[in-house]
């Protein structure tokens, strides 16, 4: 029976104080191990520990946007897996183009990075620690033997993307950051899962859709359009990661299937017969 093991190691917003930002673990049949999002800070390092998952069994990063809470903890990923692994080969990226431009900066400003260009970035030795890959919405990449991935644009800030993960015949959607999305929609056709950010309820909407964000309700509503099997919502702000029945009362409104609202360090196995 094909397996894809889900890891949270974190489910916050941008203002969470007392969860982790976003990441997101998939161990996928195949084998294949993907680290979608980085969080901030050593979040990732902390949490995957945590979970018996090192930061240096990370070789394969997708990155929805540029906002620090998604993908500044990258930095702190690369120099921890270097460290552990100082014969790694280097640490493969996917991102959009509008994401590259924002990750060289950040690398510019990080003295153990001394050297990102459009290619990749490197050490102050001068060995390749990390690859990017310029993806576009659509665009299939192949990931591992059964494993495969794309992006579609979300509608959050300029190059921000969601990304769809398929292995062995099983589908996964993260919406990352967005409003509700219709590019989303159409892209989870036929998926399982859909792990969707839920900022508010209903009752906030136009809050949440004038800071780029989704409420419980309309994620629940880009599953019912989906028809995908299981919903999850993450990305929950403070209030809600305490106390998220709120959230999946609203969503119950809009979408008939599982509903759950995750914390830092949930696992969730995905199986299919």
């Amino acid at each position: 029976m094909p397996e894809m093991k889900i890891s949270f190691l974190g489910t916050g917003s941008g203002t969470s104080t007392n969860s982790a930002h976003t990441a997101i673990a998939y161990d996928c049949d195949d084998g294949t191990r993907l680290l979608v999002d980085t969080s901030s800070g050593n979040s990732v390092a902390r949490n995957g520990s945590e979970l018996g998952m090192p930061v240096e069994s990370f070789n394969t990063v997708l990155l929805s946007h540029h906002h620090f809470d998604h993908m500044s903890g990258l930095i702190y990923v690369q120099q921890a897996r270097s460290q552990a692994r100082q014969d790694a080969p280097p640490l493969d990226v996917y991102l959009t183009r509008e994401s590259l431009g924002w990750l060289i900066k950040l690398c510019d400003s990080n003295p153990t990075t001394v050297a990102a260009d459009q290619e990749g970035a490197k050490n102050a030795s001068g060995r390749q620690v990390m690859l990017w890959h310029v993806t576009e919405p659509g665009q299939e990449i192949n990931l591992g033997p059964t494993t495969k991935a794309s992006c579609f644009p979300a509608d959050h800030i300029p190059g921000a993307v969601g990304w769809r993960v398929d292995t062995d015949g099983m589908g996964v959607v993260f919406s990352a950051d967005t409003r509700f999305n219709p590019e989303l929609v159409k892209a989870s056709q036929g998926a399982e899962l859909l792990i969707h950010e839920a900022f508010r309820t209903d009752a906030d909407k136009e809050l949440a859709a004038g800071r780029g964000h989704s409420t419980s309700g309309d994620a629940a509503r880009s599953a019912a359009q989906s028809g995908v099997n299981e919903l999850i919502l993450t990305h929950l702000d403070t209030g809600f990661s305490r106390e998220p029945q709120p959230l999946i009362d609203d969503a119950k409104n809009h979408f008939g299937g599982p509903i759950s609202a995750v914390r830092d360090l949930q696992q969730v196995t995905l199986s299919r017969p």
